[in-house]
């Protein structure tokens, strides 16, 4: 197969929304349609002792819920795709936001009970700062929830999308009779047996035919006749090219958990989601067609495998092929690397591959040399940007609570820093180490880790502090600058990268600091 067929039928996106509206039992359902597994995992459920493929760190089975995100790749109908299962937690914000540098489009869920929730609000924003696509996916229509025109509207006004319908429901709830797919034009009946063969769909391409009626009964009929009517004097006909530009976002409705509406989907979204597109390094926008490998480290994860202590570096191939044991440029070190066991990943199973096609995901066993938004190429100078670090909420010393264990708690703290979980800062004036997070649960996460995975021990400390920002002067030996740094001696901090960092302890001194001086420049993301 030519090197422009294989960009052609790759597929790289991200499913994002709040959590709890069924992202993971989504991607579970999707490689269950890519013949990857044979049984899905719910996420909670009892009846079903497997638990999702997508979520392997122990902490996550405990609580049911998704920290890290996981890359799983499939073959469908000859496309490869590779899905990013982000955590929807908002605690984790930071790792999905890096995550969305790295797809070509994205699936968003929402619960058809409870709408647009205020992390759907987010991580929409930042896809649409991008013009990312976007395909909207409105789940558990198997339970009661709003009307469907009223979720369309909720979603075209607090998303600031606009939508099109490509399958519609029939009923909903206690009344759910199936789905009618305007894509392909034919109906998907709803049995609520979720393990009964789910290709079966009836095609009625007539809809005032009287079957249509036999099918459904006359008052369903009756109304979704009326509500197709609706859908196309309302909303605009679907146009690949206004999706793929980021313009107009196709809608479908489903029941993951039942399968239902799950295979519409995916056929429409293979058929219309955009291949791997270009990117924008720090020189000049990079095409996927060029034939010199390059890519960039969206995410590291230390001990994917608890019994070898091994760091995954993921990296998204942009342009050109990556081979396996051929030296690339590493561009922040200035140093060639080669690596002998890249992995592709299906969950926590991975394998090694040879050669791999932009838009595709490789980890790279990682010795310490990466950090999150390098790049490596094939030799030429370039450095990919957008990788942003955002300034921490929750602040805590961290104190080591068992000094025979000094070694592994300084280690572990190190890797777990790269990975983004967190930011480090050490503050100038006693060398105290504190930790910055986006959310609260963070805390728990690395103190987890850190006991099962390091074997060291850690308690905190609360630090009160408002915001971080980090400091850039006009000029390094104004007075200016060097009055701050007196006066503010007790609040300056460095973070990993040994940039200055300033603690303020409430929004009106932080203020008031901006205003005495003029000449500092105060950040709230640092470009990585």
């Amino acid at each position: 197969m030519k090197f422009t067929d294989e960009i052609g039928r790759r597929r790289t996106f991200g499913i994002i929304s709040h959590p709890d509206a069924g992202k993971t039992t989504l991607t579970e359902k999707l490689l269950l349609f890519g013949g990857a597994i044979q049984e899905a995992g719910a996420v909670k459920s009892n009846k079903i002792k497997k638990g999702a493929t997508s979520d392997f760190m122990e902490i996550e089975r405990q609580r049911g819920i998704s920290v890290a995100t996981s890359v799983l790749a499939f073959e469908y109908k000859n496309i490869k795709i590779n899905i990013l299962d982000t955590p929807g937690h908002k605690d984790f914000a930071e790792d999905t936001f890096r995550t969305l540098t790295a797809v070509d489009s994205v699936i968003v869920v929402i619960d058809v009970a409870k709408g647009v929730e205020e992390q759907t609000e987010k991580l929409v924003s930042v896809c649409r700062m991008r013009n990312i696509p976007m395909i909207v996916f409105i789940n558990k229509l198997d339970r009661e929830g709003k009307d469907a025109f009223e979720l369309l509207d909720e979603i075209e006004q607090k998303l600031g999308l606009t939508v099109t319908p490509l399958s519609f429901p029939i009923g909903m709830g206690y009344d759910f009779k199936g789905i009618y797919n305007i894509w392909e034009k034919n109906i998907n009946l709803f049995s609520g047996d979720s393990r009964k063969n789910i290709e079966e769909t009836i095609e009625i391409s007539d809809l005032s035919s009287q079957e249509l009626n036999a099918t459904i009964g006359d008052t369903a009929a009756d109304t979704l006749r009326e509500e197709l009517e609706l859908v196309e004097g309302i909303y605009p006909s679907f146009e690949k090219e206004d999706y793929q530009n980021g313009n107009l976002q196709p809608v479908f409705f489903g029941s993951a958990l039942n399968n239902f509406g799950v295979r519409e989907l995916l056929d429409c979204f293979v058929t219309i989601a955009p291949p791997p597109r270009p990117k924008e390094s720090d020189i000049r926008i990079v095409k996927p067609e060029e034939k010199d490998f390059t890519g960039f480290v969206f995410k590291i994860h230390a001990n994917m495998d608890p019994k070898h202590r091994d760091r995954l570096a993921f990296i998204k191939i942009v342009s050109g092929t990556f081979e396996r044991n051929v030296p690339y440029l590493h561009t922040r070190h200035n140093k060639k690397l080669k690596f002998s066991s890249p992995n592709a990943f299906f969950a926590e199973k991975k394998e090694i591959v040879d050669i791999s096609y932009p838009g595709d995901i490789v980890g790279l066993h990682d010795t310490g040399n990466f950090k999150i938004g390098d790049t490596l190429t094939k030799g030429e100078v370039l450095h990919y940007k957008g990788i942003p670090s955002f300034s921490p909420e929750h602040f805590r010393y961290i104190n080591n609570a068992d000094p025979m264990k000094s070694k592994q708690l300084s280690k572990g703290i190190d890797q777990l820093m790269d990975e983004g979980v967190a930011q480090l800062f050490t503050l100038e004036m006693n060398g105290r180490k504190v930790i910055g997070t986006v959310g609260a649960l963070q805390y728990e996460v690395i103190q987890y880790r850190l006991e099962h995975e390091y074997g060291a021990k850690c308690t905190y400390e609360n630090l009160n502090v408002h915001k971080a920002c980090w400091i850039e002067p006009t000029d390094i030996n104004n007075e200016e600058f060097k009055e701050f740094k007196r006066v503010k001696s007790k609040f300056l901090a460095k973070d990993k990268q040994d940039q200055l960092v300033f603690f303020a302890d409430s929004s009106f001194s932080l203020q008031m600091t901006q205003q005495k001086y003029p000449s500092i420049q105060f950040h709230f993301t640092s470009e990585f």
